[in-house]
């Protein structure tokens, strides 16, 4: 199977980073010691949540059913000055070099019980800090390795142009102080960022940690001028924020079910801010989901939009992938409404689909390979 992708939860100290990761923990699967570099990343396996599956094992009662999975990473606490190797700096940048994409926490409560690195809360200038210190990072790793391929690039200047022209186009944007996902990244192009250890292409949303009395209320301050970010500067949209209280959060996780349902009722939530933060960050990497059924065990699995179906078994097995002969389709909704893939092949509703099948979100498959 291919490995999860991963968020990674970053933020200055005392923010109410770990409070999350723990409530996530908590409410999640398993959770266990991920060593990065040279320190120990707190690592969480999270299930997604996904009403369509719930639908699914009512109708179909499978055996087993198991939810998409992806991976939170608890990354050590960023200071003023990491990016020079301050506090845990180089450790930090490290870590966050392995994910995919970037959660990151910023305090918008207030209080003294819990002591903030500044003695006045400002969202915005907490977010650019962290930002900041990705961009210099990313200008020290892109002016060495440029310095370096330019030597290369006089010997196969003709060969190397689109190389060289992408490149020097990221350090200018570096140099105007622009994140790297201001460049929108494809794949291949983000996997290129993460080969050369480069961090500011990586996609980023915001978690708001309000106070307890402001959980639910609208047009809070601190969200709403972290919105105003943008996913980069000058951007037309909106940067994508979650208000949480990760107090709030860890306190419904100690509870039953029935329990945390009747405590959410009593705050107006309809969601807990977890689901949000999870779902979110689906959304963020772009994924999509599919389900297969075999062997009475129903599964969802993730993968980015416009996955061919051989790729899709891939994230399955990889002898699936090479061995793709075919797959048999049907909607989501034509599952429910029929009961089964026996029923649908029976009504001759299935769909043949080959190589070229892009899989789509909700789509409910079973794959045939040799092997």
């Amino acid at each position: 199977m291919l490995r999860m992708l991963a968020v990674g939860i970053v933020g200055l100290p005392n923010v109410g980073k770990s409070s999350l990761f723990n409530a996530l923990s908590a409410g999640q699967a398993e959770v266990s010691n991920y060593p990065f570099t040279t320190i120990d990343s707190n690592l969480g396996v999270v299930s997604v949540p996904d009403p369509r599956l719930e639908e699914l094992e009512r109708v179909i009662e499978p055996k087993q059913c198991h939810p998409a999975h992806f991976e939170f990473i608890d990354i050590a606490g960023l200071v003023e000055g990491a990016s020079r190797g301050e506090g845990l700096g180089n450790q930090f940048l490290g870590a966050i070099r392995q994910v995919d994409a970037i959660a990151h926490v910023v305090r918008c409560f207030g209080g003294t019980e819990v002591a903030h690195v500044f003695t006045d809360i400002d969202a915005v200038r907490d977010a650019e800090i962290v930002e900041t210190e990705l961009l210099l990072a990313d200008l020290e790793i892109l002016r060495k390795n440029l310095e370096k391929r330019r030597k290369e690039w006089q010997t196969n200047a003709k060969a190397d142009k689109g190389d060289k022209e992408r490149l020097e186009h990221y350090l200018e944007l570096l140099e105007e102080g622009v994140p790297l996902r201001s460049a929108r990244p494809d794949r291949d192009a983000l996997q290129e960022m993460k080969a050369l250890g480069l961090l500011t292409g990586k996609p980023i949303l915001y978690v708001a940690n309000v106070g307890e009395q402001e959980l639910g209320g609208e047009g809070l301050p601190g969200v709403e001028a972290l919105e105003q970010l943008g996913p980069w500067p000058g951007a037309t949209e909106k940067a994508i924020v979650v208000p949480v209280s990760a107090k709030i959060e860890w306190e419904l996780m100690q509870l039953e079910p029935d329990e945390r349902l009747l405590f959410m009722a009593e705050l107006g939530l309809e969601a807990t801010g977890l689901d949000r933060v999870i779902e979110a960050s689906f959304q963020l990497l772009g994924l999509i989901r599919f389900y297969t059924l075999a062997n009475q065990k129903l599964q969802a699995w993730e993968i980015p939009s416009g996955t061919h179906a051989p790729q899709a078994a891939g994230q399955i097995h990889t002898d699936m992938e090479r061995g793709f002969i075919r797959a048999h389709v049907a909607s989501f909704e034509q599952v429910l409404e029929h009961g089964s893939f026996q029923q649908l092949h029976h009504l001759g509703l299935l769909r043949r689909e080959g190589k070229e099948y892009a899989i789509q979100d909700g789509d409910v498959v079973e794959f045939f390979f040799s092997g």
